[in-house]
């Protein structure tokens, strides 16, 4: 209980303003469970026109301009890759809302990631990937790279063809499998980081809603090795920063079909239809 109270006190500190270095403290689950905060990025976030002139990309909130991240940070990102090389399931901040990763290849963790979240076994697990090159190693693309890099990095994720790279025990039931590359300058690190794709799902449990603090899923700390707090995911009071990323399905040739609405539908259907002539399946 005393270690529970620990963990509490310093994420609602992390809560209350931003940390300015991660902190390890023994945790709740098994072996090197704790609580990281993440130090904040440097460098500005680019709004959706850009900043100074530039040309927005992507469908997503704005994008990071790569800058050099303080020494902290990557002990941060260190510490998270040698949770998941050993097995393990870390929680994570992404650009929509909070979230739970595991190695993709690891088959013992993504049935660990079904147990933590009491998730149905048919519904599917999106893999995690730090840059738009690596996408073609697990996936049949179809599309001209132009357009992943039009809605990648950012809040989208793109159902494509699987490919046979991919581990056969993640979504075994399916041959597509989402792709995010999610617009966070910690999960691209992260990602880089491992030797594989992550598997990556919502920090909560199936059926409730999605967490936009560490606070909001803390009966999944037990169960967690590390759980990296990155502050609040934008604002904590609005339903539509809830919604989770778009999902859209791109495995037929010149069509495309918008599987959740998520938080970028919008700009998600401009481009495809748009720019580059995609037709919605149904029609």
């Amino acid at each position: 209980m005393a270690r529970a109270a620990r963990l509490l006190a310093l994420a609602a500190e992390r809560a209350a303003g931003p940390g300015l270095a991660p902190v390890p403290v023994p945790g709740l689950g098994p072996g090197c469970a704790r609580l990281v905060l993440l130090p904040p990025a440097r460098g500005a976030r680019l709004g959706p026109h850009g900043a100074q002139g530039e040309p927005a990309e992507g469908a997503g909130r704005g994008r990071w301009r790569q800058e050099p991240r303080p020494a902290e940070w990557s002990e941060a990102v260190a510490a998270a890759a040698g949770a998941l090389r050993a097995g393990g399931l870390v929680a994570v901040p992404t650009d929509t809302v909070y979230g739970v990763a595991c190695l993709a290849q690891d088959s013992a963790a993504v049935r660990g990631i079904y147990s933590l979240k009491g998730r149905n076994g048919a519904k599917p697990l999106a893999i995690c990937l730090g840059d738009v090159e690596r996408l073609y190693r697990y996936c049949h693309v179809n599309v001209p790279e132009e357009l992943l890099r039009d809605l990648l990095p950012g809040p989208v994720t793109l159902v494509l063809e699987r490919s046979e790279e991919l581990n056969k025990d993640l979504n075994p039931f399916t041959s597509l499998v989402g792709v995010r590359i999610p617009d966070h300058p910690f999960m691209r690190d992260l990602a880089r980081a491992c030797p594989g794709p992550l598997a990556l799902t919502s920090a909560n449990i199936s059926s409730q809603g999605s967490t936009l603090t560490v606070l909001e899923f803390q009966d999944l700390w037990p169960q967690l090795s590390l759980v990296v707090d990155g502050g609040p995911i934008g604002d904590i009071q609005s339903p539509e920063c809830r919604l989770g990323s778009t999902v859209v399905d791109l495995s037929v040739s010149g069509k495309f079909s918008i599987i959740r609405p998520g938080c970028a539908l919008a700009a998600t259907v401009e481009i495809l239809k748009k720019k580059y002539g995609l037709e919605p399946e149904s029609s």
